[in-house]
């Protein structure tokens, strides 16, 4: 009798070899300092060299740009999601909320046009993102205990404030004033809060 051949869902799952998955986040730190500085246009032959890797390697683990724009994005919203949920612990609300938000709009204004790139890419078939639910739920959280706590008006919700906090990043790289994203934000943080 001859042995039957697995079909894919039963196939054992391979783990990748350690040195794959060290390659694979050296890639997407190099990947998230360069399209910081240089912008998500940046040279990938760069980033490979940054990275310690082959481009061979890189292109292993991210066949298209779009693909290694996708992985740091990922990164970032998994730094604010855990940051949220670390801060839903902090003793006060607001200071948490405010920090919380500041993290965003700080990783918003190193990314130079990269948060958008990856959000096209990533858009689901009904038009609305996956990716960042999970830093939207986390998010939404610090925001209602704020709202609890009487610090922040009743009427705001987490959508509009992400919404706000990448517009300030958008006014303020229009800006020649290095300060004017921090006054921009203060502005947004007053509009917010209770009085």
């Amino acid at each position: 009798m001859v042995p039957r051949t697995p079909t894919l869902e039963e196939a054992p799952v391979r783990r990748p070899r350690a040195d794959a998955v060290r390659n694979r986040a050296r890639i997407v730190e190099t990947a998230s300092a360069v399209f910081a500085a240089r912008g998500s246009d940046a040279s990938l032959e760069e980033i490979a060299r940054g990275a310690g890797v082959g481009i061979g390697t890189l292109y292993r683990h991210f066949p298209t740009r779009e693909d290694l724009i996708e992985a740091v994005f990922h990164d970032r919203l998994d730094e604010l999601q855990q940051l949220a949920e670390e801060l839903l612990g902090a003793d006060e609300p607001w200071e948490a909320l405010t920090t919380w938000l500041h993290e965003q709009l700080r990783q918003a204004a190193t990314c130079r046009g990269l948060a958008a790139e990856a959000m096209l890419s990533m858009l689901a078939d009904d038009g609305e993102p996956r990716a960042c639910e999970a830093m939207r739920q986390a998010g939404a959280a610090l925001l209602a205990r704020a709202q609890a706590a009487g610090e922040v008006r009743a009427e705001v919700d987490i959508d509009d404030l992400v919404r706000m906090v990448q517009a300030v990043t958008l006014a303020a790289e229009e800006s020649d004033d290095p300060a004017s994203a921090e006054r921009l934000f203060r502005f947004v943080l007053d509009g917010i809060r209770a009085h």
